[in-house]
């Protein structure tokens, strides 16, 4: 279904990219290189923040993980927030909306 008034196709995938960019403006310390993402994790869904291509800036962005828990809860996104490196995982935060 179109809605000419959005500014996307009304599609799961174009609701995914509109809510992961939402994200990414609304916390604006992500690097672009960062890739973001939604998985699901056993009976919940968690944000993936991907540092493969900007490993330098894990540390410096993990110091900031409460603007990062804020703007996931704000939105809906999860109850988690996953930081790796490629497939390794890197470290994770759980909390409830």
């Amino acid at each position: 279904m179109n809605n000419p008034h959005l500014p996307f196709e009304c599609t799961t995938a174009e609701l995914e990219k509109a809510a992961i960019q939402r994200f990414r403006t609304l916390v604006n310390l992500l690097p672009s290189q960062c890739q973001v993402f939604r998985e699901p994790w056993d009976c919940s869904t968690v944000v993936c923040l991907d540092f493969v291509q900007c490993p330098h800036l894990l540390d410096s962005i993990r110091e900031q993980e409460q603007l990062l828990i804020e703007g996931v809860k704000e939105l809906g996104l999860g109850n988690a927030i996953v930081f790796r490196l490629g497939k390794k995982l890197m470290g994770w935060k759980v909390f409830f909306l």
